[in-house]
């Protein structure tokens, strides 16, 4: 099996055609090239060109050869070129006179940048106009399908909720609520609308978070009582509660104090008691 390499100019990569023999006609390899490349006879014809010696091969093509392949159009079809468009009135002029090919370049080019200049000015207008109709705000009354997110009730935008001020006779000022975002209700205790750092939650009521609830509490702190005074006594004395029997002292009828058990009869005692017992 014979083979021949092609490749076409604008590419980089040979092909192979294969085909049996010593040599291949010059008509049998644009029909396979053809045929492979997929081109069609009646578009556009195959110049081939040998690759080593750069000269057109007209007869048999040997073996192993290495050629180039170039598209040609088939005569009587011209291939498709740019069109500028120029002003009537230049276009007669220029006919009419004897102008140079410069000077009908020059003019050519103007009337291009003329258009090209029109085209981006008509872009930048467009893009302005589409930016600064998404920066206005809502005016007027919201549509009868808007529902503000913030209170659920319709007749008004989220900007302009009623829940976001309250009258100057519960707030001073009249200043803006805080809203409680991010904190959650369980950490938040009712509070009335003029309590300090009262919130507005999502429910419509006014709170306050629970640690700041008790910040008057925490700010008094322990107070700390002086050095070498006495305990005080509380106000509920032991007799109110009497003591079990189990701890009290057979002998001083009162709360055993170094508690001590004799061994002779397994009861308890104070110290200071059973020692006067076992001295008797």
């Amino acid at each position: 099996m014979s083979c021949v390499h092609y490749k076409f100019s604008s590419k980089l990569d040979y092909n192979t055609v294969t085909f049996d023999g010593l040599h291949i006609t010059l008509s049998e390899l644009k029909r396979q090239i053809m045929a492979r490349e997929r081109l069609k006879a009646t578009d556009c014809d195959l110049q081939i060109t040998n690759a080593q010696t750069r000269e057109d091969d007209e007869a048999h093509i040997p073996k192993h050869s290495s050629v180039i392949v170039r598209r040609t159009p088939i005569g009587g079809v011209k291939p498709a070129g740019r069109t500028f468009i120029v002003c009537g009135g230049e276009l007669s002029g220029l006919l009419s006179s004897s102008y140079t090919l410069k000077h009908l370049i020059k003019v050519t080019l103007k009337h291009v940048m003329c258009i090209s200049i029109h085209c981006l000015a008509e872009r930048v207008f467009n893009s302005v106009t589409c930016v600064s109709s998404y920066s206005k705000k809502a005016v007027g009354p919201p549509p009868a399908h808007y529902t503000c997110f913030r209170c659920g009730k319709a007749g008004h935008y989220i900007r302009q909720c009623p829940m976001l001020m309250v009258s100057n006779s519960i707030v001073c000022n009249s200043h803006p609520v805080r809203i409680s975002k991010g904190i959650p209700q369980s950490f938040m205790v009712k509070a009335e609308p003029g309590a300090k750092g009262a919130m507005l939650t999502s429910t419509g009521e006014y709170a306050i978070p629970a640690i700041d609830a008790y910040v008057e509490a925490y700010a008094l702190g322990k107070k700390e009582r002086p050095p070498f005074v006495p305990q005080e006594q509380s106000s509920s004395e032991d007799d109110n509660d009497p003591i079990p029997d189990e701890l009290l002292c057979p002998i001083c009828n009162d709360l055993m104090t170094d508690a001590v058990v004799i061994p002779c009869c397994g009861n308890s005692y104070c110290d200071d008691c059973e020692f006067s017992k076992c001295r008797r």
